[in-house]
């Protein structure tokens, strides 16, 4: 299907290897926030909900492309890294050609916002120009492209740090790499370039300035937030950009009614969400599509990763919570862990040191302390002693351990799947429970208790013997 005249067309540049980040991994794959630094680019880009996107690839392409699987788009092979004008060159054929707008943008901005962008191709929609970039003004430019302008506050030129004189480095206006263009325009200057440089590569800066020689009009947009748009090149950007991230979600959060008791030391991803009155302490880790409802309380040292909790659930400190879901008013931890899986319903109870692996829990069921229940379903108000044991692995096959409504399990039990406990059933401290258990009964397996009467005493006689003497 031809896309409108006019519509918007996004390039993402992901082809670089980055090697200041000294990694065995591709920059632009390293996790900012949780997911890929470049996948924020192209979700950034997505709101604009562009026609059409195409991500140029090159080191590492096929993990690339494995890691931007749910982003969808096209992707084009640059085999050869030969400057930022070579990829856009190599993608070409597959930007379309309806002489509609095309962003390009580079793949290690994972701070740039939608609205930025926005902002960007609508000035260039009313300018006109061939081409718009997108600058900013930073105190220490070292390093970066200047972007010149004349007289009348029109773009003369861009210059590379390298290329500039005293006076052009004097320039705190810098070129963030982001640029929006008629396609037809910019491909028919980038056929024509020649790579006139030490590199041998061809640049987009070398189309701005052909563009300029023949009398085209190009544009730049100065942003006022310097930091969104300066590029990740190091571990310490690396973890600011991260820092920025998080610390716009919580300002966010803090906004609809959420209670951070140190923002600084709270990690939300900036795709969860949580609901309001909802209170967190320090050192919380929320990760992925987490879901928190309302008036919930998250203690800290907890890591919740692809979970949801239910309005008004406690997680005490230390829990981890990985792809579970924990209903309303239940109290999970201390120092307890929800493998995947898990499922705990309303008014539920896990306590401290209960690993739970695909287990469900019903109504009021408790699991209080010390225990592992895993591969299992526990009916509504069971009661689940300190120290049990779902024993749901035999060395080949896993096994699944049922529990009916109202069952009581007593202290240090190991329940032996596949096994079945009825409605209300008991199960004595001590058992090790290797067949099913009726309704309304009570299992007992531990042998009966025989009392040695003056057992202690002729063992302590027996090692008063036996003890050697000290020589002389």
């Amino acid at each position: 299907m031809a896309a409108a005249r006019g519509s918007l067309t996004v390039l993402v540049l992901a082809a670089g290897k980055g090697t200041r980040l000294r990694s065995k991994t591709i920059k632009l794959l390293h996790p900012v926030a949780g997911r890929p630094m470049v996948g924020w680019v192209l979700e950034a880009a997505a709101a604009l909900k562009p026609t059409r996107t195409v991500t140029v690839v090159g080191y590492q392409a096929d993990a690339v492309r494995e890691a931007l699987a749910d982003a969808g788009g096209r992707y084009v092979l640059q085999k050869e890294q030969r400057g930022t004008g070579h990829a856009v060159l190599q993608a070409a054929r597959a930007l379309g050609g309806d002489g509609g707008p095309l962003l390009i943008l580079n793949g290690d901005l994972p701070t740039l916002r939608t609205k930025t962008l926005r902002r960007l191709v609508q000035a260039h929609r009313r300018s006109g120009a061939a081409l718009t970039v997108l600058s900013a003004e930073i105190a220490d430019a070292t390093g970066y492209g200047r972007v010149i302008r004349d007289a009348k506050g029109q773009v003369e030129r861009i210059v590379e740090h390298r290329d500039a004189n005293s006076a052009q480095r004097a320039v705190r206006e810098i070129n963030t790499g982001v640029y929006v263009g008629d396609a037809k325009r910019l491909l028919a200057i980038l056929r024509k370039l020649k790579p006139d440089n030490d590199q041998g590569e061809y640049y987009l800066t070398d189309a701005v300035h052909e563009l300029l020689a023949r009398g085209e009009k190009v544009g730049a947009v100065m942003h006022g937030d310097a930091e969104e748009l300066l590029g990740v090149n190091t571990r310490e950007e690396l973890a600011q950009s991260a820092r920025t991230l998080y610390a716009r979600r919580a300002a966010e959060l803090q906004e609809r009614g959420v209670t951070l008791l140190d923002a600084s030391r709270t990690w939300i991803d900036p795709h969860a969400k949580v609901g309001r009155d909802t209170i967190i302490y320090p050192d919380v880790y929320i990760e992925g599509e987490s879901k928190i409802g309302e008036d919930c309380v998250i203690r800290s040292g907890s890591r919740i990763s692809n979970s949801t909790v239910g309005k008004g659930s406690e997680i005490k400190d230390h829990c981890v919570l990985l792809d579970s879901r924990v209903g309303k008013a239940a109290a999970v931890g201390p120092f307890a862990h929800l493998r995947p899986g898990s499922d705990l319903g309303d008014e539920t109870k896990v306590g401290n040191f209960v690993e739970t692996k695909k287990a469900t829990f019903g109504r009021g069921a408790k699991a209080s302390h010390l225990s592992y229940i895993g591969d299992a379903s526990v009916g509504p108000n069971c009661n689940i002693g300190a120290g049990t044991i779902t024993c749901n692995y035999d060395g080949t096959n896993k096994f699944r351990t049922e529990l009916a409504e109202g069952v009581f399990i007593g202290s240090d039990t190991q329940l032996v799947a596949p096994v079945k406990l009825g409605k209300g059933a008991y199960v004595g401290a001590g058992s090790t429970v290797t067949g099913d258990v009726p309704a309304g009964a009570l299992a007992i397996s531990r042998t009966k208790q025989r009392n040695i009467e003056g057992w202690v005493a002729r063992a302590n006689a027996k090692k008063t013997k036996k003890k050697p003497k000290k020589r002389s």
